[in-house]
């Protein structure tokens, strides 16, 4: 009888290694640990960034990771509903590392932070929602204003809508 071991030891070991280093070294608007004992399901949370249309909300995430992680990315997504270019209604995120330029030298602190970026410096070029694009290049009032009151209905005081 023979016995399949299955990739996800090495997986454990390297989210451990990223939730020890996320706890040694916590990012400053963004966390991230596992929920309950899954090392392969994690939720986490990013506040708006200052000075953005997101400012004062709380956006809640999922990531799931692939039991060939860290070879492949991890699937990471927004729970809270968010007026954005590269993030739909499902909460799926239009981001080139979560994709094609996915690295294994990549954690999951420094995708927390590119989608911190993200929300800081949309793509529009690259967008997931192209009526919203259309919208950040031709009109940015507008699309801030939108963006505000969608932080503001579904970010602000809520839990993870």
């Amino acid at each position: 009888m023979s016995i399949i071991v299955p990739i996800l030891s090495d997986t454990r070991v390297s989210d451990r290694k990223e939730l020890k280093d996320l706890k040694r070294d916590p990012l400053g608007q963004c966390s991230a640990s596992p929920v309950a004992d899954d090392n392969f399901h994690w939720t986490a949370t990013i506040l708006g960034p200052p000075d953005s249309p997101y400012q004062g909300g709380i956006f809640f995430l999922n990531i799931n990771f692939p039991t060939d992680y860290p070879f492949k990315p991890p699937k990471v997504s927004f729970t809270t509903k968010i007026y954005h270019p590269n993030i739909n209604t499902n909460g799926s995120i239009c981001l080139d590392i979560l994709r094609a330029q996915w690295s294994p030298a990549l954690t999951i602190s420094k995708v927390l932070l590119s989608i911190c970026s993200l929300l800081t410096d949309p793509n529009p070029d690259d967008p997931l929602v192209p009526e919203i694009a259309r919208i950040y290049k031709t009109d940015r009032p507008r699309y801030n204003k939108l963006a505000n009151e969608w932080t503001k209905k579904y970010a602000i005081n809520q839990q993870g809508n």
